[in-house]
């Protein structure tokens, strides 16, 4: 069965290439999983979109009867069914869900944080206040990644999906300067056929809504 992924009809030139949906196609990628894309307009959301997702947000994705929203959820539920994205083994099944909800939880919302006030609201007042917090989180991280080629489990799975896609949105602002060791970490998983695949196909699909 195709499985179905709802992004945005259109979204601005700045955000193209770092839709949520991203995360989601290149999972698919990742498990050789067939699937197409769908779109629902960002501009004037429809009742039918907040019927499926309460926020109005994206991505979603539709496996038959089940309809589900949140990258998180969805990288997590894919994981379940696909060891390519996530170990059957007890411990590494556990570190692995750890560290995705590590880098949804601890890491993301202080880089959307940040990314909001200089980005989206263009307070540079904001965004000052926000940036140590950020750097803190990085600099907590370090230790971590420092050497790893992976984040979890010793091997590829949904867990660097987020993490490294969380740390390329960092990169795109110029903050990661100071913290080679998460560009070490980041851009050989970055460098995966899968995410190349993923990323061309989000690009061309926003080109051609344009």
């Amino acid at each position: 069965m195709t499985l179905v992924i709802t992004t945005y009809d259109w979204v601005p030139d700045f955000a193209r290439g770092f839709v949520r949906d991203l995360r989601i196609r290149w999972a698919c990628e990742e498990a050789g999983l067939a699937y197409r894309i769908e779109t629902t307009p960002v501009r004037q959301k429809t009742p039918q979109h907040f019927a499926r997702q309460p926020f109005g947000q994206i991505p979603i994705l539709r496996d038959g009867q089940i309809d589900l929203f949140e990258s998180g959820a969805i990288l997590l539920y894919l994981g379940e069914d696909h060891e390519a994205l996530m170990p059957r083994e007890r411990k590494a099944r556990a570190e692995t869900q750890q560290w995705l909800i590590a880098a949804l939880n601890s890491l993301e919302p202080v880089v959307m944080s940040y990314v909001l006030a200089k980005l989206f609201d263009k307070d540079e007042n904001a965004a000052s206040l926000a940036r140590p917090r950020l750097h803190e989180r990085l600099k907590q991280l370090v230790p971590v990644i420092e050497g790893r080629a992976f984040i979890a489990a010793g091997r590829f799975t949904v867990a660097d999906i987020l993490m490294a896609d969380i740390i390329r949105g960092v990169d795109s602002f110029g903050d990661l300067g100071d913290y080679p060791a998460l560009r070490a970490y980041a851009e050989p998983i970055l460098a995966r056929p899968a995410f190349r695949r993923a990323h061309a196909a989000q690009l061309e699909h926003f080109a051609e809504a344009a």
